[in-house]
């Protein structure tokens, strides 16, 4: 019997821990990374390489590791969530929000689109009677950091190492 460790490769069924992080600007004007997101203290991510649940561009550097693994790596904006898109901005009335709705800049709005599916929105300003609604995801434009640790690596698929 052989002592064979399986790497990441399509289809591979991969248990990991990750934390993301984005740029930040601290309040003394140095930049520093921010934790968006992470695993680490709690259950571990459980998926498929390939199956659509994670960006092309994060998968393309998982490909290769093998169980005990524990990387840092960056994804540029265009292989992440692409760059912001300035059509997914919109200026709405005021009127077109609920009166006793508390609109504040960051806040973010659920509204339906024309398939009557969630379509989240976040506040960007609000100027007199329009309010400025920024419908491109939270992440988009951002370059983001992603710090991995593979917990194990399962697939019929599986290139032996």
């Amino acid at each position: 019997m052989s002592n064979s460790i399986l790497t990441i490769a399509a289809d591979s069924k991969v248990s990991m821990h990750f934390a993301l992080r984005m740029d930040a600007l601290a309040t003394d004007g140095t930049r520093t990374k921010n934790e968006v997101d992470s695993t680490f203290n709690g259950k571990p991510a459980e998926f498929v390489l390939g199956d659509g649940n994670l960006l092309p561009g994060f998968e393309e550097f998982l490909i290769g590791l093998t169980t005990g693994d524990h990387k840092t790596f960056n994804v540029p904006a265009e292989k992440a969530f692409g760059q912001s898109n300035p059509q997914n901005i919109q200026e709405m009335k005021r009127s077109s929000f609920a009166v006793d709705m508390p609109l504040s800049p960051g806040l973010v709005v659920s509204f339906a689109d024309a398939a009557k599916a969630e379509l989240p929105g976040v506040i960007k300003s609000i100027e007199g009677d329009y309010v400025t609604v920024d419908f491109n995801h939270p992440l988009a434009g951002k370059d983001l950091e992603f710090e991995v640790q593979i917990l194990s690596v399962n697939a019929d698929d599986g290139v032996e190492a």
